[in-house]
């Protein structure tokens, strides 16, 4: 798979224009308040600044996070009806979806079918953050499991609706017991833990509708990741407002702990690395990538990032866990 197969220059870059101006409607008189390390509360040390935005590295778990960070009320906000989140629910979502469908949804679909074949109690899924519904559309597809929705945006909570989803319009955090039904639940989530305010909250709002037997399945990115870890600030990964968190395998199990899940497995499948790191090789000062890319081949790359994804050094992170 190849970055612009799923994600076209083009396009993305015209997200990332519409985001710009959004940072400023949005976020330039946000208050904001310092914060500790999300995964283990030290105090990070600078790292860089990145559209308005400060981001720490933590010196004990390596996470990168954005602090000082602006109010909760200032995300909503944006996140219910910005111009760039209609952008990415719109024409982003509908021009990139058929390639996003066979190579990122219809593989997951069938990553999380094998997770739930060792839970055979669980029921249905609640995807959290469901976007599209392409990935709901694809385990209707290949499963009888049950699928509800939770979308706070406006635009693709309708588009779910539309392909005929229970949907529930609310931020993880304001949803209740009774928005939900009582079957055994595999909650999901992807691509949503970094853009996360509060992501000891969110995992605090989700243990309690979670009964003992349900499970939580998720993907995030990870900060130490080859292609974050390589372009850092250029990374187009890291990209605010959009993304505040950023941990790794190690962190991440510090969070969980502290808010009382049991990590069952973490791993990181990314694909990715290898291909984005050559696509900015223009922003990459350390002449090692500057002649891995010109003498290896194909084989060699895809060599690579097999290496980094089965040492938890890919981006691309994915974490089965259960309320402890």
């Amino acid at each position: 798979m190849k970055e612009h197969e799923i994600r076209p220059q083009d396009i993305f870059d015209e997200y990332l224009r519409l985001t710009a101006i959004d940072t400023q409607t949005y976020f330039a008189d946000a208050p904001r308040t310092g914060q500790p390390c999300p995964a283990c509360g030290a105090d990070g040390e600078a790292a860089f600044e990145k559209n308005g935005f400060a981001y720490a590295q933590c010196p004990n778990c390596l996470t990168l996070f954005v602090n000082p960070r602006p109010v909760r009320s200032a995300f909503e906000n944006y996140y219910t009806d910005s111009p760039s989140t209609r952008y990415w629910a719109t024409t982003f979502y509908r021009q990139t979806e058929p390639a996003r469908r066979e190579k990122l949804w219809k593989p997951k679909a069938k990553s999380i079918m094998d997770i739930l074949s060792r839970f055979p109690n669980i029921e249905q899924l609640i995807d959290i953050g469901g976007g599209y519904g392409t990935f709901a559309e694809e385990i209707r597809r290949i499963s009888n499991h049950k699928v509800t929705i939770v979308e706070p945006s406006k635009c693709l909570a309708q588009v779910c609706r539309a392909k005929g989803f229970i949907v529930v319009e609310k931020f993880l955090e304001d949803l209740r017991e009774a928005d939900l039904d009582e079957k055994k639940r595999c909650f999901v989530s992807f691509e949503l833990f970094e853009h996360l305010h509060d992501p000891a909250l969110f995992l605090g709002s989700l243990r309690g509708l979670m009964s003992e037997q349900d499970i939580f399945i998720f993907t995030t990115l990870s900060s130490a990741g080859a292609d974050i870890q390589v372009l850092w600030e250029n990374s187009k990964s890291v990209s605010p407002p959009h993304h505040l968190n950023f941990f790794n395998p190690r962190s991440i199990k510090l969070l969980l702990d502290s808010c009382g899940f049991e990590p069952l497995e973490i791993s990181t499948p990314g694909k990715l690395d290898v291909d984005i790191v050559h696509n900015n090789i223009d922003s990459v000062s350390d002449r090692f990538w500057h002649t891995f890319f010109r003498i290896t081949t194909e084989t060699d790359r895809q060599d690579l990032q097999e290496y980094l994804a089965s040492h938890l050094l890919s981006s691309h992170m994915m974490v089965v866990c259960a309320r402890r």
